[in-house]
């Protein structure tokens, strides 16, 4: 078995969602740690200020691509194109995300489906785009999946984006074994607040994000955020360490310890949540 990567220093490293965010950062932060990056993103303007920051900086962009994840024959031609001009990598992280809140009665088809093709099927293009390769090639390397504290709790009006974090939660506690006797190593990454352009836009369905009641909440929840640029290191720092599951903040460690040591107390917090949210959202939905 190949000797299991302790750092991205010198490898070629693939981050999708690099135009903005969690991604920008690490794609900056790789790139400073010394890897060769592949870059893509839905955002072509964003992700050429990416390319051109990490030029700047002397860093080295093997190649990006404006793309959607979601869209497996646009994956699989760019996937190709980079084997065909650099050979197989050594690192893939699936960061690119969407996020839709909503209740049940107020969710549309569009927001499961644009949660599910882009959250859980875009990793899995660009996984089965992009593994295969790592493992035929026998160097080892890494997988790194960003999911979300929402893969781990259950957040109220957080139901679709829940379906595609858990999905990719379960997709990456499989590989994790699957993957070992490759020597790749993966880590699943499960954010709480993070000061990103996502959570800035998030869509609430039924809800107008507008309202300064709902205003007031997300200038509450940013408060507490972490900067996107710790992210990054903590999950460099994962990679060199060896660990699977990648905290970002305290606070979703802490409460992930306490749901599972604590199942009724867990589920009483949960059903307060719940009800408070569902008041916030009488006073805040539309006159029908």
């Amino acid at each position: 078995m190949p000797d299991r990567l302790k750092s991205v220093s010198g490898k070629k490293v693939l981050i999708t969602g690099a135009a903005s965010g969690m991604g920008r950062a690490m794609a900056l932060a790789a790139a400073r740690a010394g890897a060769e990056v592949v870059l893509t993103d839905v955002n072509a303007e964003g992700l050429a200020e990416t390319v051109l920051a990490i030029g700047a900086a002397g860093g080295k962009v093997l190649a990006s691509q404006a793309l959607d994840v979601s869209d497996y024959d646009a994956v699989t031609a760019f996937a190709e194109d980079v084997h065909d001009r650099h050979g197989s990598l050594d690192v893939v992280m699936n960061v690119a995300g969407v996020s839709v809140w909503g209740t049940v009665e107020n969710l549309e088809h569009r927001h499961w489906r644009s949660m599910v093709d882009v959250n859980l099927m875009g990793p899995i293009h660009i996984i089965e785009n992009f593994l295969p390769p790592m493992v035929a090639a026998g160097r080892g390397g890494a997988l790194v999946n960003v999911s979300s504290a929402a893969g781990l709790l259950a957040f109220p009006w957080h139901a679709a984006y829940s379906a595609s974090k858990f999905g990719l939660r379960g997709l990456s506690e499989v590989l994790r074994f699957d993957l070992e006797r490759h020597g790749i190593s993966v880590h699943l990454v499960v954010p709480g607040a993070v000061d990103t352009q996502l959570v800035r836009t998030v869509e609430i369905a039924g809800v107008d994000r507008d309202d300064p009641r709902i205003q007031r909440y997300f200038k509450q929840f940013q408060r507490h955020a972490v900067a996107p640029e710790k992210v990054a290191q903590t999950i460099l720092r994962a990679i060199e360490r060896n660990r699977f599951l990648v905290h970002t903040s305290f606070d979703v460690r802490f409460g992930y310890w306490w749901a599972r040591k604590f199942a009724w107390p867990y589920e009483f917090a949960m059903r307060r949540a719940n009800d408070g949210f569902n008041a916030l959202y009488q006073r805040v939905r539309p006159e029908s």
